[in-house]
């Protein structure tokens, strides 16, 4: 390990050289929670309602209970070791070569997916306003628009994800004002219905028993994914000594109160059994109160969620690109940077990669996209799986002399560490049994097997240049 470590010691000296350190606390705690706000609340929500009830709230706040402690996990590593590698770089070092590796191409392939999707989202959601225009043309556009604010710096592209996220963060908090004062004063005629008792006056809290909970908690669990880009901005945080901590433990808090409290005021306001399971549920809160032009709110909310989203699949894959470069499992070039400060050769690749998504859209079946989705659903459980790991691991070096302990702890260690592992084995053993999600987990084995073989080429072809380069200094 404390060869590994030198290695990495001397990457980050490089790292610090390339990259600018031009991310300010409110951009990185924005990023966090624009990253973990996205469609699923605004459209999707509905769906969960209708298999849960009410008791959605308990399926959140479990899984919220184990995003806290992913968080104050990385939150401790990210203070060990700031760099835009992140749990990549941990995972290289506290496990092995091969996890680092491994972390590193399933993150980037996670989110370039992620991108996909997004800007085939962002197409769709267009035709609400422009029926006839071409559902490419928005989608290129938002990409193109991405892409260039992505290359000119990173305090543009915390800028642009600091403005997305406030608009989703304004309309929820525009909905709890509003849905509270309503609840509370009666006002309005949605006030004469309205009641916190309605929690539990339609069937119960629970109307679907256990197992509407057991069934929801994986969709809770992935609800929360995008929390841990306040990894991949570690490399480009200003004082990350002082930001890290403070956007760690907020952003926390701060998504529980915007998932949990806004499910609290929707279904308070109009009974969960009422809410269309295809329609979001902000859109059917908003016309019931009698906001003008509520699905035209929704709909630009949903647009910039969804921009917000590949803006950080962007960034986040360029920096895991440029990472896997430093470590030589990843071709040279991209592990270059610009006059700007940003690897612009891997920002280009990860564009390209989910411009192609756009294309494939068009001529591959549904069910091919769906199998490439279902390992971008792996590779999130894969890495907060290795975040906590990577962290047990951490936690077991400094006892041995081999790390040195930072004033960040994440409580609990190392029954935190098992909880979340245990938590993150049963959502697995979940997407087992809905056959929409199943083939993920016969996906991922293909999957890591090509990774495998990837990291056993790159190895063999690292091994081979040091073997030359050691022949060469010896003459």
């Amino acid at each position: 390990m404390t060869r590994i470590s030198d290695m990495l010691d001397e990457e980050q000296k490089h790292e610090s050289k390339d990259l600018e350190r031009g991310l300010q606390d409110r951009h990185i705690q924005l990023i966090a929670i624009g990253g973990a706000i996205g469609v699923g609340l605004f459209l999707g929500s509905a769906k969960a309602i209708s298999k849960a009830g009410p008791a959605l709230l308990v399926t959140y706040a479990f899984a919220g209970l184990a995003v806290f402690f992913i968080m104050r996990a990385l939150g401790e590593l990210l203070i060990h070791r700031p760099v835009a590698g992140s749990f990549a770089t941990y995972a290289e070092e506290y496990v092995s070569p091969w996890a680092g590796f491994v972390t590193g191409w399933t993150y980037w392939f996670t989110w370039v997916v992620t991108g996909m999707a997004e800007l085939t989202a962002v197409g769709v959601y267009f035709h609400y306003w422009f029926p006839d225009i071409p559902q490419w043309i928005p989608a290129l556009g938002t990409l193109v628009v991405l892409y260039g604010a992505n290359l000119i710096a990173v305090k543009v592209f915390g800028e642009m994800e600091f403005w997305f996220a406030l608009i989703k963060v304004l309309t929820i908090v525009a909905m709890l004002v509003i849905g509270l004062v309503i609840i509370i004063f009666g006002v309005g005629d949605l006030g004469k219905t309205a009641s916190f008792s309605n929690l539990w006056s339609h069937g119960g809290f629970a109307p679907m028993g256990m197992v509407g909970v057991v069934l929801t908690l994986q969709i809770a669990c992935f609800a929360y994914t995008g929390v841990e880009l306040i990894g991949v901005t570690a490399g480009e945080a200003q004082n990350p000594e002082k930001v890290l901590p403070h956007a760690t433990n907020s952003v926390t808090w701060r998504i529980l109160i915007f998932y949990i409290g806004a499910l609290i005021v929707l279904m308070s306001l109009v009974p969960w059994n009422e809410l269309n399971p295809n329609m979001s549920p902000f859109v059917t809160v908003f016309e019931k109160i009698g906001i003008p032009a509520a699905a035209g709110i929704i709909n630009f909310v949903v647009i910039t969620a969804a921009a917000s989203s590949c803006n950080s699949g962007i960034f986040s894959t360029g920096r895991m690109l440029y990472t896997l470069a430093q470590f030589k499992q990843a071709p040279a070039p991209l592990g270059k940077v610009n006059k700007s400060h940003v690897p612009a050769t891997a920002i280009t690749l990860s564009a390209l990669f989910m411009l192609v998504g756009v294309a494939l859209n068009y001529v591959v079946p549904e069910e091919a996209f769906v199998y490439v989705t279902s390992v971008a659903t792996v590779g999130a459980v894969w890495t907060w799986g290795i975040i906590v790991w990577s962290h047990l691991k951490y936690r077991q070096a400094v006892k041995q002399g081999l790390a040195t302990a930072v004033f960040f702890r994440m409580p609990g260690a190392p029954f935190a560490n098992w909880f979340v592992l245990a938590f993150l084995a049963l959502v697995v053993v979940f997407l087992a049994m809905d056959a929409g999600t199943r083939v993920a987990l016969f996906v991922a084995p293909v999957w890591f097997a090509l990774l495998t073989a990837g990291y056993l080429i790159s190895k063999s072809r690292a091994a081979s240049e040091n073997g030359v380069l050691a022949s060469e200094t010896s003459r």
